[in-house]
């Protein structure tokens, strides 16, 4: 029997992670060229249907502004109601991804890749809301939204609604920082809902003229595909963009999960099984004619950060969705959009780790770079190549660190005609990030002294160094006597021959 603190816990984290969700269903939707309450119904699936699936116990799924141009240009060119038909194809494909036991291979990710992920998410997050903190609508990309802040900053001065729902957004802001400290009253109403509260009764009492939800009804907005859009599916543009709708919210799902698994104690992920229930809510979303869904990292944090215990905080929240939505859509038109911007301002605030970038940059400035590479790729791009721009770059760092080796030089202080050789070993493992560097060393040798090049004490050599080596063993040959001798272990890969015997 669960503790009366989780259902407690569960049951104040769920109106949290409802309060957040409202404005990214929304504006995901209305980015996405579709009915906003779509974006709603795809927030609905991923609380009642994914989010009571077994995989990933704490994250929260809904439609993700990672998936935003994608919707779009797939509803230009097939149209909205072929929408569905593409989501249905790329959940199903997800459900069988998941029975592949593919999903575990996502496990391998770096610390810093997902640092960066959040950090990246966090940024895009910010410079979004902070055009809906003025009641206007962002350019676009997060690029472009970053671009757009002065401008933003220079129209909001010469507004008075503008500088009206700024105002409302900063005080939400103000409450979430200054709440917390406020111990007992924290303890009793978490400090999003209540910053929500508190701004939704100042905007009501004193009558402010600052943009609200907007919600007309879910029912008309649902339009299953048919038959035709399905036929649609048959070219080969439907097809690439059914495997990017599976993969890239794949990805994104998965990398959110590892990154959740790192806010919390609980249940680890079950990456084969989360695969499988995001696969399963896409397929719902499709015959219902919503949005794709994915893992997203802003609710899921919220969730986390509210002191969600178990699964029911993530089920509950699409329950209030359907409710509110559904039965009391008034209930949603007096909550003020900047309110719920400075909520999100607020928690992509807390995605970027500002305080570990200075001691992560002094003891592992790679580690510091491959964070601030995704981040920044995630910003230019979007999630899903920015990610995989960060991963890149963790394969990249990690081939350099351990591929390690240095030459061992030794008779060098002998000199005369009767000098024994110069005795060269190269020890650890010699790949081609290294070879300029032994190249180098090697060329600075004495070329009137005869060298041995001992390779027994390198645990691996890669194809291009065996043949620079062998290359600069040719050109170290004279006419007369061979001054080069190489010495090979089995265990290495063997040093090409210059087709003459060493001494």
């Amino acid at each position: 029997m669960r503790k009366s603190t989780d259902i407690r816990a569960d049951f104040t984290a769920s109106l949290v992670v409802f309060l957040v969700a409202v404005p990214l269903c929304v504006g995901v939707a209305v980015a996405s060229g579709v009915p906003a309450e779509l974006g709603l119904v795809t927030g609905i699936v991923g609380g009642l249907l994914t989010g009571f699936l077994p995989g990933s116990s704490l994250q929260v799924s809904g439609p993700a502004a990672g998936l935003t141009v994608l919707v779009y240009e797939a509803v230009e060119e097939f149209g909205l109601s072929t929408l569905g038909a593409l989501v249905l194809v790329a959940g199903v494909l997800q459900v069988a991804m998941g029975a592949l036991r593919l999903g575990r291979w996502f496990r391998a990710i770096s610390v810093a890749v997902v640092q960066g992920m959040l950090a990246g998410i966090g940024l895009v997050l910010i410079a979004g809301q902070l055009y809906a903190l003025t009641d206007t609508r962002p350019p676009g990309t997060g690029l472009a939204n970053l671009g757009g802040l002065p401008e933003l900053a220079s129209d909001t001065i010469w507004s008075d609604q503008a500088l009206t729902a700024s105002a409302v957004g900063v005080g939400t802001i103000a409450v979430l920082v200054l709440w917390p400290r406020w111990k007992r009253a924290a303890r009793v109403l978490p400090a999003p809902l209540a910053a929500v509260a508190l701004a939704t009764v100042t905007v009501a009492a004193l009558g402010l003229p600052v943009a609200r939800v907007e919600v007309t009804g879910l029912l008309s907005a649902v339009q299953p595909p048919g038959g035709a859009d399905f036929g649609r599916l048959a070219g080969v543009g439907a097809v690439g963009t059914v495997l990017a709708f599976a993969l890239i919210a794949s990805a994104e799902s998965l990398f959110s999960a590892a990154a959740v698994d790192r806010l919390h104690d609980g249940p680890r992920t079950d990456y084969d099984k989360e695969l499988m229930a995001q696969g399963a809510g896409n397929a719902v979303c499709g015959l219902l004619g919503a949005l794709p869904m994915t893992a997203v990292i802003v609710r899921s944090s919220a969730n986390v950060r509210a002191g969600a215990r178990t699964k029911a905080s993530r089920v509950l929240h699409g329950a209030w969705l359907l409710l509110f939505a559904a039965a009391f859509p008034a209930a949603l038109g007096v909550v003020p959009l900047a309110a719920l911007a400075g909520v999100l301002v607020h928690a992509g605030c807390k995605l970027i780790p500002v305080r570990d970038m200075v001691p992560l940059w002094r003891e592992h400035r790679g580690e510091a770079v491959v964070l601030m590479g995704t981040a920044v790729a995630i910003v230019v791009t979007n999630m899903f190549e920015g990610v995989l721009i960060g991963l890149l770059m963790a394969v990249a760092k990690s081939a350099w660190e351990t591929s390690h080796a240095h030459l061992e030089v030794s008779g060098l202080e002998d000199c005369g005609p009767e000098a024994a050789p110069v005795r060269v070993r190269a020890l650890g493992n010699a790949t081609f990030l290294r070879l300029p560097k032994l190249l180098d060393q090697l060329e600075a040798l004495p070329h009137d002294r005869d060298v041995i090049l001992d390779l027994s004490g390198l645990r691996h050599l890669d194809r291009a160094c065996a043949a620079a080596l062998g290359n600069w063993a040719e050109r170290r040959r004279p006419a007369g006597p061979d001054p080069v001798a190489a010495t090979v272990t089995p265990a290495a890969t063997p040093l090409p021959q210059p087709g003459h015997k060493g001494r």
